[in-house]
């Protein structure tokens, strides 16, 4: 709970005079608000005692209509400063959350589900400012007016009614302790089933198409009516305790409202206080009614907002195991030498290294290709020198500088990346396209498509490069989507170039025209490349095949046939599943021609 208030502290501090502007306010609008019922008594007692003149009534009455100004432009500025100052504080956390979740390694969104941090930035974030803003309200709004409404309860009217009065608010008070440690765990069961609801509902909307192509949209309403069950039961657990503690409230506030009708009815009665204090007494009454469910309403807000912060602050505990530290500095420049010493890496949670003791010499300008079956390594070894994952010291070095050295930001700004997902924002292909840049340069977008042979294409859409792609990229095709991000990686013009097998979803004559033009415009840059298909890296200056993450085999493509070992074996059975489909389709195309002709000659 210390750290809690603690951490929230720290926003509020940056906002203190708000808070102070807005607290000072809300003690004159509660200064002026007491005065009302008195006065109202004063009114009563004048007309009954026939004490009270015309002008003396237009005199009060004008005193009632600048205490409802005062009122009123009170109201106003105290929700302007306080609601205001908790607003901000919920977009500063946000910003904060953001900026860190921007900081953390790959490997924790491996571990941790979208739909959970999408909670905490929305009904997490909701929470906390609701806790800050009207709870902290409604609890000094509170406190003042129940200590100015008793005062003059007593002073005003009668000490005797008073106490009276206050015994059953007293079991208000003790109540409302042993609510609010109640509600507590409620309300975190149920932020907690809303995260994975939530999280439920982002899962099956990005996979749609894998459900549909599976026909499994029943068994996924089966299993989001369980998940919305559970939602429904926590937040249940919550409304039956309200359920239950609101109407008690009720009928202990009506308790009160009782004891001042028959021992107040008998005081006014007997004399011992006037018909306008009775009155008045009575408007106290209901005036203390709100402190008491105000209580109530700030310990829900608190207790709510007490679990969300923990589960904001449990964002901010994970500390990004990848950043700059004391020996990084940063270089002149980046030319683009590799070099893999020994290097070899073990994934958490994993009892096998995915790479092993691999050792490569790449000078800038070499264009490296990697080869190798599923699993073996490829993309752990370029994540590698993006320092998405850390490496011992001396295991990968770029112009002889320990990657461990090199500033994150300088590191990655020199090295373009296609990856294999081919991610596309929901936004323009212009937008996209230039993502990597800081200023969009329309000549060298439409050169770095023309690159990536998807300039034309682009041209075709109605919209052209204003063209909105649907999230991911979902409005375009495979080849679209690749192209569009081999674009946007040459846009950068880094002296490296990764490209992830960003050419498995194009043509072969496409695909022909793309490595032609990279040679072009990469020449004396590094460019990686890692594929499936042989046809894509037989050109590479050199060639790099993996094997349970080792490199069994290195050189260029007439070195690595001659050695007839994997490369030789993966060229051939490649070229033997291109003769056989070759083969297939002349056997179509005759079959259809056959077809033809026969229903040809049956017309005749």
């Amino acid at each position: 709970m210390r750290d809690s208030f603690r951490f929230i502290l720290q926003y509020i501090k940056r906002h203190r005079f708000q808070y102070a502007a807005g607290i000072f306010t809300l003690f004159i609008v509660d200064f002026a608000n007491i005065y009302i019922p008195r006065m109202t008594g004063t009114i009563t007692d004048g007309l009954t005692d026939h004490t009270l003149d015309w002008n003396g009534i237009l005199l009060c009455l004008l005193q009632l209509f600048l205490l409802g100004l005062t009122l009123a432009i009170g109201r106003f500025f105290w929700r302007f400063f306080l609601f205001g100052a908790a607003r901000s504080i919920e977009m500063e956390i946000r910003n904060d959350m953001f900026a860190h979740l921007e900081k953390m390694d790959v490997e924790y969104y491996n571990e941790h589900k979208t739909g959970d941090l999408m909670t905490r930035f929305t009904s997490d974030l909701n929470s906390v400012r609701m806790a800050i803003g009207p709870a902290i309200i409604s609890i000094f709004d509170a406190t003042v007016m129940t200590v100015m409404v008793l005062f003059q309860m007593m002073y005003y009217v009668d000490v005797t009614l008073t106490l009276l009065v206050l015994i059953p608010m007293a079991v208000i008070c003790i109540g409302e302790i042993y609510y609010g440690k109640i509600i507590h765990p409620r309300y975190k069961a149920r932020q907690e089933a809303v995260s994975d609801l939530t999280d439920f509902v982002q899962e099956s909307f990005s996979g749609v198409r894998v459900i549909k192509a599976f026909v499994r949209e029943r068994s996924q309403m089966r299993e989001f009516a369980l998940a919305n069950g559970n939602t429904m039961e926590k937040n249940l657990a919550v409304v039956r305790l309200n359920a239950i503690v609101i109407p008690l409230l009720d009928v202990i506030i009506g308790c009160s409202t009782l004891i001042t009708l028959i021992f107040g009815g008998y005081l006014a009665l007997t004399g011992q206080i006037t018909l306008g204090r009775f009155v008045a007494f009575n408007q106290y009454i209901n005036m203390l009614v709100w402190p008491m469910l105000a209580c109530g309403d700030a310990i829900n807000m608190f207790s709510q907002g007490g679990a969300s912060i923990r589960r904001i602050q449990e964002v901010f505990a994970q500390q990004p195991e990848i950043h700059d530290t004391e020996e990084t500095k940063a270089y002149p420049s980046l030319k683009g030498n590799i070099t893999f010493s020994h290097l070899t890496f073990l994934h958490k949670g994993m009892s096998e290294p995915t790479l092993k003791d691999i050792n490569l010499e790449v000078p800038a300008g070499t264009t490296l290709a990697i080869i190798g079956r599923t699993g073996n390594g490829k993309t752990t070894l370029v994540n590698l020198l993006l320092h998405l994952y850390n490496t011992k010291p001396g295991m990968i070095l770029l112009d002889g500088h320990d990657i461990n050295t090199i500033p994150l930001k300088m590191l990655r700004e020199n090295i373009a990346y296609v990856p294999q997902d081919n991610f596309l924002f929901s936004d323009t292909l212009k937008s996209n396209i230039a993502f990597g840049v800081e200023e969009e340069s329309m000549e060298q977008i439409i050169k770095a498509s023309e690159a990536a042979c998807i300039h034309e294409n682009i041209i075709e859409f109605p919209d052209g490069y204003e063209t909105i792609v649907g999230e991911r990229g979902v409005t375009l095709s495979g080849g679209q989507k690749q192209r569009s991000s081999i674009a946007r990686a040459l846009m950068k013009d880094a002296p490296i170039l990764i490209l992830d097998d960003a050419l498995s979803a194009v043509d072969t004559d496409t695909e022909e025209h793309i490595l032609q033009n990279l040679k072009k415009i990469r020449a004396g840059k590094t460019t990686i490349l890692i594929a499936h298909r042989i046809s894509t890296i037989q050109n590479a200056d050199v060639i790099m095949v993996l094997e349970d993450g080792e490199a069994r085999e290195i050189g260029n493509h007439h070195e690595l046939m001659a050695l007839g070992g994997i490369y030789k074996d993966m060229f051939e059975k490649q070229q033997l599943e291109a003769a056989i489909g070759e083969k297939r389709a002349a056997l179509q195309k005759d079959l259809e021609e056959t077809a033809e002709t026969r229903k040809g000659g049956v017309h005749a």
